[in-house]
């Protein structure tokens, strides 16, 4: 029979994600089968599963971690912020609705039979479902028809560890604090509390622990140290974009704007740990630097709204003077559909209904549509011959004559495409600079040769893994773990 453990937190970005992913890899080194689940999520940054369906990237990472393909039932709602106060809603992978904050939070409640569902269909092939609540535990005034924290650890009856971080001070306060706000059944629910990034001398948060293991009356697990090579796993939540901190130390400059709806941001990770790439996240207010040899254009939830940003910031100017002084230019996605003349919106898909000009520095033209592409692709790179192994991920289609010159083939399908003078292309694959050979031809002598992204994220996880292994009591936190009870 499975059982099952909930991760909660203090916060948002406490480090749950990153603890469930070493906890699945932990494990299932020791040959249990693993499955992460998160009830709800909110995130641009998501990923193509074996299903046919999407989920967030976190949850994808999980699955990496625990040694199994992705699956829409690890994430059966997800949440993709389209405006300041509404999101597309995705139900087991596809999408079902766009919806006010307001208009879902009085619907959400209709869902828990499907998260349910999810949940138990994964326990049922599973030695331990490790859970993974969402922004913070103790914001009571959202606790009615809660999906993701309480209300589904209420509903399936699953055990919980609050997470506190650490780092940013307060921690005590913040464990303890929960507990002070939340519904005493709720605050019943968790069995320890766990300290998450501490940097320094642990012993001398000796008395911490104490302190809240006597104010909460459960086991503090921890201090866990920080771990140093979190950055070098795909990230998820937006907020990771704040440690995409500029490298300049490379030969090769890559520079990308950094648009108010960005989406699926990890497709650009492996150029960042490219030791002779120098990477630069323009931010809002920044100029686009005069010395970049590849100006990349990533996806984005809202391409027109984002198309505007990128205007009212002044960086159509820039990409066109680095397009004239011959710079390159790589549009993914959203990216793709900026950089051709026009994107048309006639049903409103991502907003009011009406069509925006494109940079016009590709001879395409793009539709939207309410049908959403969601495929994993192995794909051919035309210019190098390379392979690529991605995913589509995208509403709309792209027609005109640079369609003529493909960036890539799908099965003998053209993809994408590519301007007459060669330095302007489009695709809407993502995931592409994955794959070390076609990064290396993207990149030149700038690629180091030994340099392999994938095994440098299989190696991380290993390492997460035997960190959790160093400074948590794994068999203690497991022995928590209860029995799924069936409905």
């Amino acid at each position: 029979m499975a059982k099952s453990l909930m991760f909660m937190g203090t916060g948002s970005d406490v480090g749950k994600s990153l603890l469930v992913a070493g906890l699945c890899r932990a494990l299932a080194n020791r040959g249990l089968r693993v499955a992460p689940f998160k009830p709800q999520n909110m995130s641009n940054n998501a990923a193509v599963t074996a299903d046919g369906g999407e989920i967030g990237r976190a949850q994808a990472l999980q699955a990496r971690a625990a040694r199994r393909e992705p699956l829409t039932a690890m994430n059966p709602v997800l949440l993709k912020p389209e405006g300041e106060t509404g999101s597309q809603i995705v139900v087991r992978g596809q999408r079902r609705a766009s919806m006010s904050a307001r208009s879902y939070w009085s619907e959400r409640g209709k869902l828990m039979p499907e998260v349910l569902g999810a949940f138990h269909e994964l326990a049922g092939h599973a030695d331990v479902v490790l859970v993974e609540g969402a922004g913070s535990a103790s914001e009571v005034n959202l606790r009615a028809n809660d999906l993701a924290n309480f209300g589904f650890a209420q509903a399936a009856q699953v055990p919980v560890i609050l997470v506190g971080d650490i780092q940013r001070g307060g921690v005590i306060a913040s464990i303890v604090g929960t507990f002070a706000v939340i519904d005493p059944a709720d605050a019943a629910l968790i069995r320890a509390t766990l300290v998450n990034k501490f940097q320094g001398d642990s012993s001398l948060f000796a008395k911490g622990l104490l302190t809240i293991e006597q104010r909460t009356g459960v086991k503090c697990f921890g201090p866990i140290p920080w771990f140093a090579d979190a950055a070098k796993l795909p990230a998820e939540d937006v907020l990771a974009l704040e440690n995409y901190a500029t490298n300049r130390a490379g030969s090769f400059t890559i520079a990308v704007p950094r648009l108010p709806r960005i989406a699926n941001f990890d497709d650009l990770d492996p150029l960042r740990a490219e030791p002779g790439v120098s990477f630069v996240l323009v931010e809002p207010g920044q100029s686009l630097p005069r010395d970049a040899d590849l100006v990349i254009l990533a996806g984005s939830k809202s391409t027109r709204s984002d198309l505007d940003a990128l205007r009212s910031n002044g960086w159509d100017t820039d990409i066109a003077a680095h397009h004239r002084a011959g710079g390159k230019l790589l549009g993914i996605c959203g990216g793709y559909q900026m950089l051709g003349r026009t994107i048309a919106d006639p049903e409103g898909i991502e907003g009011a209904p009406g069509t925006s000009e494109g940079l016009g520095l590709l001879d395409v033209e793009t539709i939207l549509s309410n049908t959403k592409q969601l495929r994993v692709e192995n794909a051919r790179h035309l210019a190098s011959g390379q392979a690529i192994s991605g995913y589509h991920m995208h509403m709309g289609v792209t027609e005109g004559a640079d369609r003529g010159r493909p960036f890539a083939e799908v099965d003998g399908v053209p993809e994408g495409a590519v301007s007459a003078d060669g330095r302007v292309a489009g695709t809407y694959l993502h995931g592409l600079f994955a794959a070390d050979g076609f990064r290396r031809a993207m990149l030149g002598h700038a690629a180091s040769p030994d340099f392999a992204y994938e095994s440098m994220v299989e190696q991380t996880l290993d390492d997460l893994a035997a960190h959790l292994e160093r400074h948590l009591d794994l068999d203690a936190l497991l022995a928590l773990a209860e029995p799924v009870t069936r409905p």
